[in-house]
């Protein structure tokens, strides 16, 4: 049985850990949290995923998974680290450096070692290997390195690490062979072999194109709010173009994906990369573009309270990482003219920095409920559910509800052209 060094147990981490782990491997996951690695060792899990907590206790207690603060040698040491970004937008890869070097004190001739974190190009030759070379090691003959990007969705995670094509570029072609077939023994699709720079760029561009795509979308909102069209209904039927396929217009775009790999492009290559930047600007334009749409609807009132549903990135996931609804939140709460609350049913109190409503406190009295996350739960929403708003006004940017009548008012972020102020008198 080989075994295997996870090092980082996060959203893709842990998942990657488990699946190996039930595929027979010995896993040991390595994470610099000691209250991570202790409930893990007790067949518990920080974070929400579908099928996820089943498995972890089941592998955790046969004993093909066990967490710890420090590496271990292994066969094959799997690096799942975040790589956030500077506050200028350049890629923050000291995760990346700190765990390579904490596995060089384990590491032995014959060992393989992948980085599954999302990396600017040349990452894997220019940053990885250097460290593992001033080791001493012949990254040519000794060690094996390869990129091997995590390619899944969110509520899917554990059903696409072994579905999905896996792309695995190695900084040799031995390398990326030997790291694709750590891949083949649990991946049922095409695991495919290639350079390691190929594989950086394949998976940044797999997320700069959908955000490319998402800012046409948004940027079509905001046409069709100026023009008077209901942007839904265009993408409805220009989508009945065989060749056409846009994209759901939204609050912005978040997540550790599309919100920051985009800048890994950018970062590298500024002068050649004009649509990239601009589509990130627009996407990044959206929660002002929310707010200002909060303003117009209370603008005749004294102190609204708006009710924010949502603060995760997408739906049904507990993910805040760079959520345009938490930016929102932030935006409007900083307004000394609104009272605002939040309520999310995936979202724990000790995600965000301020104090989480219930349902029943958030609609209380409320002016406006501003949806930005599609959870099912906001998607069953009935108009009884609003019956304690002082006026039952939402604003819907995610366009999930199906909410009707004549005693509500429901407008979608593709459709705001008719946008009108609530009054004193409708109170």
């Amino acid at each position: 049985m080989k075994k295997i060094c996870v090092v980082g147990l996060g959203y893709i981490g842990l998942p990657t850990a488990a699946v190996f782990a039930k595929a027979g491997y010995e896993i040991v996951g390595v994470d610099v949290s000691e209250k991570v690695v202790n409930s893990l060792n007790n067949g518990e899990i920080h974070i929400e995923e579908v099928g996820l907590p089943e498995m972890v206790k089941q592998v955790v207690q046969t004993g093909n998974l066990r967490a710890s603060l420090t590496p271990e040698e292994a066969d094959v040491f799997l690096i799942a680290v975040p790589t956030p970004i500077h506050d200028d937008y350049s890629a923050d890869v000291n995760y990346v450096i700190s765990a390579t070097k904490s596995i060089v004190p384990y590491l032995k001739k014959g060992n393989i070692v992948i980085v599954e974190s999302t990396i600017p190009p040349r990452t894997m030759d220019d940053i990885v290997a250097p460290i593992i070379q001033e080791a001493g090691f012949d990254t040519q003959n000794e060690i094996y390195l390869a990129h091997c990007p995590e390619r899944v969705l969110p509520g899917r995670i554990l059903i696409e690490l072994i579905e999905n094509t896996r792309i695995v570029g190695g900084t040799t072609p031995i390398a990326a062979r030997k790291a694709a077939d750590v891949y083949r023994s649990v991946v049922k699709s095409e695991v495919i072999e290639t350079e390691a720079v190929t594989a950086e760029m394949s998976k940044l561009m797999e997320n700069t194109f959908r955000d490319v795509n998402i800012a046409l979308a948004n940027e079509l909102a905001k046409i069709s709010q100026k023009l008077g069209v209901n942007a839904h209904r265009v993408i409805e039927l220009a989508n009945k173009h065989p060749r056409v396929n846009i994209h759901q217009p939204g609050p912005g775009v978040g997540g550790h994906c599309l919100a920051v790999d985009p800048y890994f492009i950018i970062e590298k290559a500024q002068d050649e990369s004009p649509l990239i930047q601009e589509a990130r600007r627009i996407n990044n334009s959206m929660p002002d573009f929310v707010v200002e749409n909060v303003e117009k609807l209370t603008m005749q009132l004294a102190n609204p309270k708006i009710a924010v549903f949502g603060l995760t990135y997408k739906g049904n996931i507990d993910d805040v990482r760079e959520s345009p609804a938490l930016e929102i939140y932030e935006k409007l709460a900083s307004n000394p003219r609104f009272e605002v609350v939040a309520y999310d049913p995936h979202v724990r109190d000790d995600q965000v920095s301020f104090k989480l409503a219930s349902f029943k406190e958030a609609t209380a009295d409320a002016h406006v409920a501003v949806i930005l996350a599609d959870h099912n739960e906001f998607k069953q929403l009935t108009v009884e559910d609003f019956a304690k708003m002082r006026t039952k006004v939402v604003l819907d940017t995610k366009n999930c509800t199906t909410l009707t009548g004549d005693d509500i008012k429901v407008y979608k972020i593709g459709d705001l052209s008719t946008i009108t102020p609530i009054h004193e008198s409708n109170e």
